[in-house]
């Protein structure tokens, strides 16, 4: 969750028009995380391997895509009412 969290903070400022507010903010990270492989670990060893996997560039790639398209999603129609966005 924190690295899915860390990346959208790193992407959110390219999106201006974006609400970004609280509700479109879960939105983008509920959206991501559901599309992704699931990490599921037990110990803290555990939590460092998963964010070290999550951290190669493959991943990255794909967490960025992922977060794209939902950044256009949610954009498109936010639920807090703010104006719809069209986010390229």
């Amino acid at each position: 969750m924190e690295v899915v969290q860390r990346e959208y903070e790193a992407l959110r400022p390219q999106f201006s028009a974006f609400c970004g507010c609280d509700t479109c903010r879960g939105d983008v990270l509920v959206f991501a995380l559901n599309r992704l492989s699931p990490h599921y670990v037990s110990t803290r060893q555990g939590e460092i391997l998963t964010e070290l996997s999550l951290a190669s560039d493959q991943e990255k790639a794909k967490l960025s895509v992922i977060l794209l398209e939902g950044f256009r999603k949610v954009g498109m129609a936010p639920r807090c009412g703010a104006k719809p966005a069209h986010i390229v």
